[in-house]
């Protein structure tokens, strides 16, 4: 498998990252009936609010760009505080999802952790096809928020 590579985000991004976000919404698009230009403008405005927040909720955060073979093919966002590991989020374009790079990334950033003595938390919806990887990784669920589990994990079982 590849090497997956981190560089931080650049404004010239904003394109990909929107497409990333995209991609993570085309089946909550789907149950609307809307033009495609009236969803694209709903879900540029989600993004740009989703970036808004981020920004100003993690100030500490770092914001990348995760690149294979020197293709970008997704993003991490990762906010390493004194208690704890944040993943605020971690999203590929779907050819490149369910190919290790996710897995790969994970790893990492559990070890780390470990390193620490930290956990890694991380909120993520009930029906994202990769909370299956997060439990296999070894992250419980702590409790929910809206639609979405607050995970965390404090070792890494595949290592």
């Amino acid at each position: 498998m590849p090497p997956v590579r981190l560089r931080p985000v650049e404004p010239s991004d904003r394109p990909f990252l929107l497409q990333v976000y995209a991609s993570t919404r085309y089946d909550v698009a789907a149950l609307v009936d809307w033009t495609e230009q009236q969803k694209t403008e709903f879900t540029t405005m989600q993004f740009e609010a989703q970036d808004h927040y981020y920004h100003e909720q993690f100030l500490a955060c770092e914001f990348s760009i995760i690149e294979v073979d020197g293709q970008a093919v997704g993003r991490l966002y990762l906010d390493r505080r004194p208690e704890e590991i944040r993943i605020v989020d971690i999203a590929l374009l779907p050819q490149h999802r369910r190919r290790g790079f996710g897995s790969q990334l994970l790893h990492e950033i559990l070890a780390e952790a470990r390193s620490r003595g930290l956990p890694v938390r991380i909120h993520v919806e009930s029906d994202n096809p990769a909370l299956q990887l997060y439990e296999r990784l070894g992250f419980r669920a702590l409790g929910r928020v809206g639609v979405y589990h607050f995970m965390e994990c404090t070792s890494d079982p595949t290592t």
